[in-house]
């Protein structure tokens, strides 16, 4: 297999195994082994298997099979020769006397629930006798015959149920598997999807390889992409849904298409009964979410296998229904816009471009940035204009796609606009000038445009904010702070003049030696956060982060940084990375280099791949720190190297921490000399901007 480093490598489940040895003792009173449930691919035959090898005796392994169900001692045939009888009780004799002919037996049962009664009762009598110990393994929510449930209701077998793994373990199988560090956010997503299932998670990671959908970027893996699955792993559970009604079928469609699903949305589609027994049968489970009830696979790899059989015609058919439900319903949240939005695109029912647009903001503000421009392009493509223009551009931006950004929005004439498109196209272009393209030469003509034609006093405001944080990146901080904090104290200063104003001034705040001041300019930023791009909170947050840790307060920093951790969704690799940098930035800032490193790293490969370098500074800076501080000073030298040759004007609030780290360099590599002039050079450069802090 591609990108595996062995075979697949076994979990220790050390409790599970210890206990299963006891009760298979011979001593142990009434009991004479286990009866091991779980759900399929859990790891309930691995474990059996590998408690049977370790234990003394004669070992017979036998397996119920569908197949072999029909058959009178079907599961035993390959063991036992019953010969012509046709007497029951001969045959259940025959059969004893040729398993124990060899003296005590250690038996063990895979599948027990589809054994034939014959073999169910030969078991029984095995257990009840004390001539055999016993593990046998059965499937949870599968109806077993009446002999095998008697054995540990009775006390003959001790019942244990055994759990998914947990995330801890998950990630070192993956991790053993592939032989490499696994990016946090990629952690989550496979444990997430396989629900700590063993085989579900083998077949998972054996899909994504094979679909290069996994792959390893500057030593970290990463999940990019839906969870993809193998064919084998398909069929085996093609064969269960197979054998379901057609009408638990049905609901499973409809949710392997809009997971998760309102439980009344889901029930007035499929029907009360149909969600009901596919909830019984372990298929779905309906949990409440803050007001309302919704219904999800178990194992979202259900809902892979399910979309695979729908055919174009029917996912459209089903889309449908589920717009024309969730319509009427009404759409109160950002998030059933979103998800309307996204159903309809591909479905038989019309949409609206306003709607489209609505969709692209909020995903957008949402750090979902793919799904933006998905919404976005469909609205442009439907003559939706600079409207729909413009959340495309920023979901472009926010991926690092500079050119693509610059193509989309100087298809417009600014002489053509009014004062709040004009406003729109030239914000865009500023950010993306600034921040992916990194030439504040091209993007100043573009400030200035909106300084001479715009004269409504409320997006003046945001002008004056944007021109805040350009100069903040020409490292003119004062500058930086004295503008952001003029428009943060006007009245009629509108969220997104806020914005741009509390990230210039959170982001100067730190080094400029006043962190002190952050939490009423945080106190800002929350009241509007809700209203403004998701990333771009994101830097300014950042900036609280940055100040926090000068002033000291690393604790402050570190439950700032937490917040963060929960930036897991499919499509929000960016927002992880972001997210990912600010906690290894106060690692780092705490002398915590061992975490900082492994944080980073995953930060940094993310970034790199989803990202324009403007992002990619901190992380850098913090990663060399933590690898000079470990004494890898080649790596610290490679990592601060990529961001000294991509530094330029746009980006000179940067230089004094990039010589510090240079200077951390020089002492990793036993230059001390060196390194102390590297220091003094960073200080000077921080004195003359009036970075204070970095001083």
């Amino acid at each position: 297999m591609a990108g595996m480093a062995g075979a697949w490598p076994l979990v220790e489940r050390q409790r599970e195994f210890d206990a299963i040895r006891a009760a298979l003792r011979p001593e142990r009173g009434i009991g004479c082994g286990v009866l091991l449930t779980g759900a399929a691919g859990v790891g309930k035959t691995t474990l059996a298997r590998g408690v049977i090898d370790s234990v003394d005796g004669q070992v017979r392994w036998v397996a119920g099979t569908e197949s072999a169900r029909s058959i009178p001692l079907g599961a035993f045939g390959h063991l036992i020769s019953p010969g012509t009888l046709r007497d029951p009780v001969l045959v259940l004799s025959a059969a004893r006397d040729a398993l124990l002919a060899d003296g005590p037996l250690v038996l063990g049962i895979d599948d027990a629930h589809l054994l034939d009664q014959l073999s169910a009762t030969l078991l029984h009598q095995l257990a009840i006798d004390h001539t055999a110990r016993i593990i046998a393994t059965v499937r949870s929510g599968e109806t077993v015959p009446d002999a095998v449930t008697s054995l540990w209701k009775d006390g003959y077998l001790t019942r244990l149920d055994l759990v998914p793994f947990t995330k801890k373990q998950s990630i070192k199988l993956v991790e053993t598997a592939l032989g490499g560090h696994l990016e946090g956010l990629s952690a989550d997503l496979m444990w997430e999807t396989s629900g700590g299932n063993a085989l579900f998670l083998r077949h998972l990671v054996e899909g994504a390889l094979d679909a290069g959908r996994l792959r390893k970027v500057r030593g970290v893996w990463q999940l990019r992409g839906r969870a993809t699955i193998t064919n084998e792993l398909a069929v085996l559970l093609e064969g269960r849904i197979e054998r379901l009604p057609v009408n638990v079928i049905d609901a499973l469609k409809l949710l392997s298409l809009c997971e998760p699903i309102d439980l009344d949305v889901l029930s007035e589609l499929a029907g009360v009964d149909a969600v009901e027994e596919a909830e019984t049968r372990g298929l779905i489970q309906v949990s409440q979410d803050r007001d309302r009830i919704n219904a999800r696979f178990t194992h979202p790899i259900f809902g892979e296998v399910i979309r695979r059989r729908l055919g174009l015609a029917t996912s459209r058919r089903l889309r449908g229904q589920l717009v024309t439900v969730m319509r009427a319903r009404g759409t109160g949240h950002e998030s059933d816009r979103i998800r309307l939005a996204d159903l309809a695109l591909d479905s038989d029912q019309p949409i609206d471009v306003a709607l489209l647009i609505d969709a692209a903001h909020a995903a957008v503000a949402l750090s979902d940035v793919a799904l933006g421009e998905r919404f976005a392009r469909a609205a442009v493509g439907r003559g939706g204009g600079l409207e729909s223009a413009d959340p495309l551009a920023r979901a472009l931006l926010w991926q690092g796609r500079a050119t693509e950004v610059e193509e989309v929005m100087t298809e417009f004439d600014p002489n053509q606009l009014d004062d709040r498109s004009l406003l729109r196209w030239g914000s865009t272009r500023i950010a993306n000038l600034y921040f992916s393209v990194g030439n504040a030469e091209e993007g100043d003509p573009v400030l200035a445009v909106l300084k001479s034609r715009i004269t409504d006093p409320a997006l003046v405001l945001v002008v004056e904010g944007l021109e805040s944080l350009s100069a903040f990146h020409q490292n003119r901080l004062d500058d930086a702070l004295a503008i952001g904090q003029r428009v943060l104290a006007a009245p009629a200063a509108r969220p997104w003049a806020i914005a741009w104003a509390v990230v210039a001034v959170s982001l100067s705040l730190g080094p400029i030696g006043r962190g002190n001041d952050i939490d009423v300019i945080a106190g800002r930023l929350e009241l509007v956060k809700s209203r403004v791009d998701g990333l771009l909170v994101h830097l300014a947050e950042f900036g609280e982060i940055q100040a926090l840790t000068f002033t000291g307060r690393f604790a402050d920093a570190e439950k700032k940084a937490a917040e963060f951790r929960g930036f897991s969704t499919s499509g929000q690799y960016l927002a992880w990375g972001m997210a990912s940098t600010m906690i290894g930035w106060v690692e780092s800032a705490q002398g915590k280099f061992g975490h900082a490193v492994d944080t980073l790293e995953a930060s940094v490969a993310a970034l790199l791949s989803d990202f324009a370098p403007a992002w990619t500074y901190p992380a850098r800076i913090a990663l060399c720190n933590a690898y000079a501080a470990l004494g890898r000073a080649t790596d610290a030298e490679s990592v601060i190297a990529a961001a000294r040759d991509r530094l330029g004007q746009h980006k000179a609030v940067f230089q004094p921490q990039i010589q510090m780290a240079e200077a951390w360099v020089a002492a990793a590599e036993g230059t001390p000399v060196r390194a102390i002039e590297l220091a003094h050079v960073a200080a000077h450069a921080a004195a003359q901007s009036h970075q204070f802090a970095v001083e």
